[in-house]
């Protein structure tokens, strides 16, 4: 199993930063029981790693080796690798550029760097659906604006009829946060992507066209908490969250 993270973006909408902004400091964990900061980019990886991922791609710019250099840093229960996009061309386009070496695995995680989402195990339930009955699963989040996201309508046993792409009037409040596909999946993908002259540029698009031809794909909503992190308001929220969270963890422990 691969996951892949796609981090080429500039990251505009929080910009200007000192640092790429899949490390911006969001929360802690302890090293050698001496609390640090932890980037956000880090939550991601450790769900993809608790999925059972063996190996994650990060997709970056030629700007980005900070990513590099922390990642260097740590001890990961998986290989961690770098693929660069030359240049700024779109989700599916970074997506893609990890399929040379996608092609070596079963199934394949997608996450966001500048998210931070819960429940932790979130992939398990999407990964249990590609076991099932689809070949792409969709972990869904409700939100309260899904017009900034990519909105996700579904029927009642989950199958995806159609995707929102930031849409003003969206019909769900459910929104994709997290991917998983087969192996066999993400290459037909990534040939549909192609052969519409790679034109899509967010994943909403292809998963609708992806659809439209006649594939299955699915979604679940086993996602309870997605904060977007690459805004200001974003970034507040997630900060807030996790020391409320924290409060009530310390709380609970001094109860006990």
């Amino acid at each position: 199993m691969m996951g892949i993270i796609p981090a080429a973006g500039a990251g505009q909408r929080i910009q200007p930063l000192g640092c790429s902004k899949e490390l911006l400091p969001v929360g802690s964990r302890l090293i050698d029981g001496v609390e640090r900061p932890k980037a956000v980019a880090e939550y991601l990886l450790e769900r993809m790693i608790a999925a059972g991922a063996e190996q994650i791609c990060m997709v970056i710019s030629a700007e980005k080796t900070d990513l590099i250099r922390y990642f260097a840093e740590r001890n990961y229960a998986a290989e961690i690798f770098y693929v660069v996009q030359q240049k700024p061309q779109g989700l599916c386009d970074a997506l893609f550029r990890a399929q040379p070496f996608a092609i070596h695995h079963q199934q394949i995680l997608i996450g966001l760097p500048d998210t931070i989402w819960f429940p932790e195990n979130g992939f398990r339930p999407a990964l249990a659906m590609l076991e099932a009955s689809s070949d792409v699963s969709l972990l869904l989040f409700p939100v309260t604006d899904p017009s900034l996201f990519d909105a996700v309508i579904s029927d009642e046993h989950g199958y995806v009829e159609e995707i929102e792409v930031k849409r003003t009037e969206a019909r769900s409040r459910w929104i994709w946060g997290a991917v998983a596909s087969t192996g066999d999946a993400f290459q037909r993908l990534k040939l549909l992507w192609e052969s519409r002259h790679r034109q899509d540029e967010y994943l909403g698009d292809l998963l609708n066209a992806y659809i439209a031809a006649g594939n299955i794909v699915r979604s679940t909503l086993a996602g309870e908490i997605y904060m977007d992190v690459g805004t200001l308001e974003g970034y507040h929220e997630a900060l807030n969250f996790l020391r409320d969270n924290r409060l009530v963890r310390d709380e609970s422990e001094r109860a006990a």
